[in-house]
C-alpha cells in the first residue's frame, strides 16, 4: 500500500452518473476547483449509462405542464410538491437544451416537423458526452476512486472525503469546502443492470455525520426481467400479455396493479410473458429506443412479440424508488452544513411522491437536482477558507475499524442482508408479520456487521458495501412500519387502504438506532388542465 495520496479543493463531488456530472458543471461554472470521485468510470458507471431513458421534459405551456404535473399524483400519495415539481421542470427544460449545445449532445430530430426531440437519452451517449463536457469545463475526475468515509471539521460541518483508489492501490483524502453526494441509491446488489456500483455507500456516510432521510418506505422497487436477465425495462411490458404455465391469462397482470398479481403468482408456479400487444409499428420504435432490451432476447434466438418467456422480478431498491437523503432548502443542502445530496441518492419525493420508476422523474430530478446541489455547495465552500486536513476527523464507523471480535466476512454480511431485503414476498409483497422478523435480523447483523473492518484495499470497499446495504435496509424497513396503510409503492397487505391521516413524510435516521418521526406533507391537489 503507498503512503496516502492528499489534496483539497472546493468543491468533492462523489459519483459519476447524471447527477454528479450537472453538480460538477454547475459547481465548476460558479467559480469553484472541482474534483469529481466515483467508485466506477465516470460515464460508464451506474444505472443509466448502460440504458435508453426517458426524461420529463415538458415545455412551458400552462396546460401541458399541469397535466404533466397531475399525472403522477394519485400514484405518488399525493406526497409531491408543486413548487418542486415547477421547479424541475423547469431546470430540465433548459438543462435538456443547454445538453444539446454545451454538451453536444446529437438529439434525434421528427422528421414531420423538423423539431428535435428531447424527451429522452441514449444512456451511452448521454454519459459519454457528460463526461467530456465535465473535463472541458476543468473539473479532475479521479475513476475506479470509492470514497469510503466523510470527513468533517470540529464543528461537525463536512469538509471532504477519504477513499482508496483501486488501479493506483492507495488511499486518498481530499479536504473541501463543500460535498456533494450523488452516489445513487441502493438495490441491495440484486444484479439490476447498472447498478452493481449502487450499495447504498452515500446513504451509510450521510448516516454517520447524523444526516436525515425522507421516504425511505419508498424504496421496494421491482422490475419485470426475463428469467435470469439483468435488464430492467418495465415500461415495455404495457405491450404484455402475462401466462400462467398452463398457457392462461393470468388475469389483471397487465393493470396498473399488474406486478403484484404477478409477484403472488410467482410464489406458486412459473409466469410467461409475450409482447404481443405492440403492432408493426411500435416493435421498430421499442427497438431503436432499447436495443440493449432486445439483445438479451436475440441472443437466445427468441423473439419477444411471438414468443412467449418466463419472467421474474428483479430489486431496483433506492434506485428506482424514491427515498433518501433529505434536502433543506432550494439548492439541495441536507441536514449537515457543508454536505448536499442529489440524484437517487437524494429522496425524490418533492416531485414523485411515493411512486417513481425508470427514467423520466429519475432522470429529471438528477439533471436539476445536481444543478442546484453543484452551485449551492460551490457558494457554500468559496464563503470561507479550504480546510486544514489536518484539522479533518473521518466519521467512517462500521466496515473500516472492527468494534468487535466477531468474525464475520463481507460476503457473509450481503448474502444474510439480501435475504431480508431481496424477496419480493417480504419487501414487495409488504406485511407487517414479515416486515417485523426482517428488521429484527437485519438489526441483529448489524450488530454482526461492526465486526468488518481492519482490512486493506478492495476489502474496505466490500466490507463498505456490507454495512451500507445493511443500513439502507434498516431505514427502509423501520419506516415502512410507521406507515401504517397503502400509498404510493409501499403497499401493506395488513393495512391496504389509504388512510387521509397519514398524509405526511416519513423522516428517519441513525445508524445503532434508527429512529422515525413524521412531517407534514405540502398541499398537493390540481385540477387537470383540458
Amino acid at each position: 500500500m503507498n503512503d496516502t495520496w492528499q489534496t483539497d479543493t472546493d468543491v468533492l463531488v462523489i459519483g459519476g452518473g447524471p447527477a454528479a456530472c450537472w453538480a460538477a458543471i454547475h459547481a465548476r461554472q460558479a467559480g469553484a476547483q472541482v474534483i469529481l470521485v466515483d467508485k466506477g468510470y465516470c460515464g460508464t458507471s451506474g444505472a443509466t449509462a448502460p440504458s435508453g431513458t426517458g426524461v420529463w421534459y415538458i415545455a412551458p405551456e400552462a396546460a401541458a405542464r399541469a397535466n404533466a404535473k397531475a399525472s403522477r399524483e394519485a400514484l405518488g400519495g399525493h406526497l409531491a410538491d408543486h413548487y418542486w415539481m415547477d421547479r424541475v421542470l423547469d431546470r430540465t427544460y433548459t438543462n435538456m437544451n443547454r445538453l444539446a449545445v454545451e454538451g453536444r449532445y446529437p438529439f434525434p430530430v421528427d422528421p414531420h416537423t423538423g423539431e428535435p426531440l428531447r424527451t429522452g437519452v441514449q444512456g451511452p451517449e448521454y454519459m459519454r458526452r457528460m463526461r467530456a463536457w465535465v473535463k472541458r469545463l476543468g473539473v479532475e475526475i479521479l475513476d475506479h476512486s470509492p470514497a469510503l468515509e466523510l470527513l468533517t471539521d470540529s464543528d461537525g460541518v463536512v469538509r471532504g472525503a477519504a477513499g482508496y483508489q483501486r488501479q493506483l492501490d492507495r488511499d486518498y483524502r481530499i479536504a473541501a469546502g463543500a460535498v456533494v453526494l450523488a452516489s445513487g441509491g441502493c438495490a441491495f446488489l440484486s444484479r439490476a443492470l447498472g447498478t452493481n456500483v449502487d450499495t447504498g455507500d452515500g446513504a451509510l456516510m450521510a448516516a454517520e455525520v447524523g444526516a436525515r432521510f425522507s421516504g425511505m418506505e419508498f424504496s421496494n422497487a421491482y422490475a419485470i426481467v426475463p428469467k435470469g436477465s439483468t435488464v430492467t425495462k418495465t415500461a415495455y411490458y404495457g405491450y404484455a400479455t402475462f401466462f400462467h404455465e398452463n398457457g392462461e391469462v393470468v388475469e389483471g397482470a397487465g393493470s396498473t396493479r399488474g406486478r403484484s398479481v404477478i409477484a403472488r403468482t410467482l410464489l406458486t408456479e412459473k409466469v410467461f410473458a409475450q409482447l404481443d400487444r405492440a403492432d408493426a409499428t411500435v416493435q421498430a420504435q421499442m427497438r431503436v429506443g432499447q436495443p440493449n432490451f432486445f439483445l438479451q432476447f436475440d441472443r437466445r434466438g427468441i423473439d419477444p412479440f411471438t414468443d412467449r418467456f418466463e419472467v421474474d422480478l428483479l430489486a431496483e431498491g433506492t434506485v428506482r424508488g424514491t427515498g433518501g437523503i433529505d434536502i433543506v432548502d432550494d439548492v439541495c443542502a441536507t441536514t449537515v452544513p457543508g454536505l448536499y445530496a442529489a440524484g437517487d441518492a437524494a429522496t425524490r419525493e418533492r416531485i414523485c411522491g411515493g411512486f417513481t420508476g425508470g427514467g423520466s422523474h429519475n432522470s429529471a430530478w438528477a439533471m436539476s437536482s445536481g444543478s442546484w446541489a453543484g452551485a449551492g455547495a460551490a457558494a457554500f465552500a468559496l464563503s470561507s477558507p479550504r480546510p486544514d486536513q489536518l484539522a479533518l476527523t473521518g466519521a467512517g464507523r462500521t466496515g473500516l475499524q472492527p468494534e468487535h471480535t466477531e468474525s464475520v466476512t463481507a460476503d457473509e454480511v450481503v448474502a444474510a442482508a439480501q435475504g431480508e431485503l431481496i424477496p419480493f414476498e417480504k419487501n414487495y409483497l409488504r406485511h407487517g408479520d414479515r416486515i417485523r422478523p426482517a428488521l429484527d435480523a437485519l438489526d441483529e447483523l448489524w450488530e454482526r456487521a461492526k465486526g468488518l473492518g481492519g482490512g486493506a484495499g478492495d476489502a474496505r470497499v466490500r466490507a463498505r458495501q456490507a454495512a451500507a446495504i445493511t443500513a439502507v435496509g434498516r431505514l427502509m424497513y423501520r419506516s415502512t412500519l410507521q406507515r401504517n396503510e397503502t400509498r404510493g409503492m409501499s403497499k401493506r397487505a395488513d393495512h391496504p387502504d389509504l388512510d387521509p391521516a397519514q398524509h405526511h413524510h416519513i423522516l428517519s435516521g441513525g445508524l445503532d438506532q434508527v429512529w422515525t418521526t413524521t412531517a407534514a406533507a405540502a398541499n398537493t391537489t390540481v385540477a387537470v388542465a383540458s
